[in-house]
């Protein structure tokens, strides 16, 4: 069954965060996304320029509208617009029919523009969400006006501490819970861009759409990081200021758990004639080796193709088959018989890759590569 997110937050009328980040990452994941808006703002790439809060009794009559009809896995909370309304959602996210709905809680108080979004009543009405949460998502401006890692902690819910706003080329995402301390961390290069508007909204809708659909907590902010370091490379570019990231460009790109047959490689004979004739076919080069015979192409969907000179007698192909759970999927062929030539091993390229033939002797590529497949760190 299709995952039901409900997304309780703000119109950004820029469509570069709130709800419209929220819906295009559901949507992009494979979930449905439905929404209760807390509040219309005037807003764009420079800053918010107005808002207007919803009234608390037509944000609830949005939720039960959805919640008795379509009904709800998932609930993520973003900007809430009022004390009243964050009280008032707190009870009604507790009541018989949302009690199971896995709540992801993004305390939006700061627009990326600097823009104030959450005065001090309200700040401090978000105490009854944590204690409904069950993992929060602050930045680290956020964490410290909810009054640090412990304080957060203490409503018993996760608690996902965000480095984006830290200072380093490395962005360091801590996952912590209550009495374990950290249970988790990623690490990854900081992407260079001003078109980073709606990060926090695209991560926890991502989230909340993992969970939607019976993923582990870990599992699903891994998979929400993916996302959202894709959309980051995928922005359009648009605006003046702080642009909005490229969602709706992000597919083919191994973020499930089945197989995505995203990309091939064919052996070649001469480097210039191979190169020469796919970017006439159309394909945009997006890796350039000469010297190691290795070239590879995007299509407009998405998908990539590569070609490597010497490797395999030219008519031969090597498929790709990518999965974000490969370790997982490779040990569960290899318990039912499944005779791999590698199992899976990290590559100086950036991608972890298992490799087998098929029956007739064919090659293929188990794979997960994340941003690596079209976004390598020597992308042309």
């Amino acid at each position: 069954m299709t995952a039901r997110v409900l997304i309780i937050a703000g119109s950004d009328s820029g469509g570069g965060a709130g709800i419209q980040a929220d819906i295009k990452a559901v949507t992009m994941l494979g979930g449905h996304a439905m929404t209760a808006i807390t509040a219309i703002t005037a807003q764009n790439t420079l800053g918010v320029q107005g808002v207007h809060p919803v009234p608390t009794d037509m944000v609830l009559a949005q939720i039960d509208s959805v919640a008795t009809d379509i009904g709800v896995d998932a609930v993520k909370i973003g900007m809430i617009g009022s004390a009243e309304t964050a009280a008032a959602v707190a009870g009604r996210l507790s009541q018989p029919d949302l009690a199971q709905a896995a709540l992801v809680f993004d305390p939006v108080m700061i627009a990326s523009s600097g823009s104030v979004l959450a005065d001090a009543a309200t700040i401090d009405a978000f105490r009854a969400l944590l204690d409904r949460a069950m993992v929060a998502t602050p930045n680290l401006p956020e964490l410290a006006a909810l009054g640090g890692e412990d304080a957060v902690l203490a409503h018993g819910c996760s608690l996902l501490v965000k480095g984006g706003h830290a200072e380093g080329e490395t962005v360091i995402d801590r996952l912590l819970e209550t009495g374990e301390g950290e249970v988790a961390r990623w690490e990854a290069p900081r992407i260079d861009t001003p078109h980073s508007h709606g990060t926090g909204c695209t991560l926890a809708s991502a989230i909340a759409t993992g969970l939607a659909q019976g993923m582990p907590l870990e599992p699903a902010i891994a998979r929400a990081r993916d996302f959202v370091r894709l959309a980051l490379l995928d922005a359009p570019g648009l605006g003046q200021g702080h642009g909005p990231m490229g969602q709706q460009f992000v597919r083919n790109d191994g973020l499930f758990t089945g197989p995505a047959l995203n990309q091939l490689t064919l052996p070649a004979n001469d480097y210039g004639v191979s190169v020469a004739f796919y970017k006439q076919m159309g394909l945009t080069q997006i890796v350039d080796s000469p010297d190691n015979g290795y070239a590879r192409f995007e299509a407009a969907n998405g998908v990539t193709l590569s070609i490597h000179v010497g490797d395999g007698e030219a008519g031969g192909a090597t498929a790709y088959l990518e999965s974000g759970a490969l370790d997982a999927w490779v040990a569960y062929l290899a318990r039912r018989g499944v005779r791999f030539d590698q199992m899976p091993k990290d590559e100086e390229w950036g991608w972890r890759e298992a490799r087998l033939a098929d029956p007739a002797g064919n090659r293929l590529c188990l794979y997960q590569a994340a941003e690596y497949r079209r976004y390598p760190p020597w992308r042309i």
